[in-house]
């Protein structure tokens, strides 16, 4: 039976735009599960988990309620419902064992923070992202974003993006960032272009997520792709470009 996959949509080509969405993305596609996308605007995410029976995936940082996000899938073979990128990998991962694994290894303990550690380098990132992807949702999820945008940073979404001297700076950490992490692939280039060298794993996809992400918003003609394409030897590029084949939306 085909798995329900719940994405945001935008006016991006090809529509999928989040990172996080992403991520369970490249899983299904790698894995070869038959699905399909239903879209859910930023606005009708919590009503529409409520009344799926969705749970949570954490508590809202204004008034400590329960937050509901996506990505979630409904597989209609179990009946579950499944929210969150993670949960969803370990639940595809127990329940189709046939599928090629994403945790290669039994790595699957260190994979989790991986993902945590690799995200908090990329929050200069941030500032110059966040502007350019409002400009991608659609007209009712925009609103949803700059109340919860601006009530996160304490600005105006227009008054995020960096300028000048300022600007030069905060980019330079967007480099450095991603060079730290490029340190950690290092350690297996001499087998092969991935995180575990010639195996993908699901840190490969969280990195790709991010990345594919900002190639969407920004565009690859962009001066700002261009500049992550050429950083540490083109290794994010190549990274990406070898994952394509599992960037499909279905």
């Amino acid at each position: 039976m085909t798995i329900i996959f719940y994405d945001i949509p935008s006016s991006a080509p090809g529509s999928s735009w989040s990172p996080n969405t992403r991520k369970a993305r490249y899983v299904l596609n790698y894995k070869g599960i038959p699905y399909k996308t239903e879209w859910v605007e930023f606005s009708d995410i919590e009503s529409h988990c409520k009344k799926l029976g969705i749970l949570p995936t954490s508590t809202k940082r204004a008034g400590g309620g329960p937050h509901y996000t996506l990505p979630a899938i409904h597989d209609p073979s179990t009946g579950a419902y499944i929210s969150e990128s993670t949960k969803i990998a370990e639940y595809l991962e127990k329940t189709y064992p046939d599928t090629p694994t994403v945790f290669p290894h039994n790595t699957i303990g260190l994979q989790w923070p991986f993902n945590d550690a690799y995200t908090s380098l990329l929050t200069p990132f941030w500032m110059f992202i966040l502007p350019a992807t409002f400009e991608k949702l659609h007209p009712v999820s925009q609103a949803y974003y700059r109340t919860t945008r601006e009530a996160f940073f304490g600005k105006k979404i227009e008054e995020l993006m960096p300028t000048g001297d300022a600007a030069t700076k905060e980019w330079a950490n967007c480099k450095e960032g991603l060079g730290k992490v490029s340190v950690w692939f290092e350690k297996t280039d001499s087998s092969g272009p991935y995180l575990l060298g010639d195996r993908v794993s699901w840190g490969d996809f969280v990195v790709a997520s991010y990345l594919v992400w900002m190639r969407i918003i920004w565009g690859e003609d962009s001066k700002e792709w261009k500049d992550i394409s050429s950083w540490d030897g083109g290794r994010w590029k190549r990274l990406v470009e070898s994952l394509k084949e599992y960037e499909t939306v279905v």
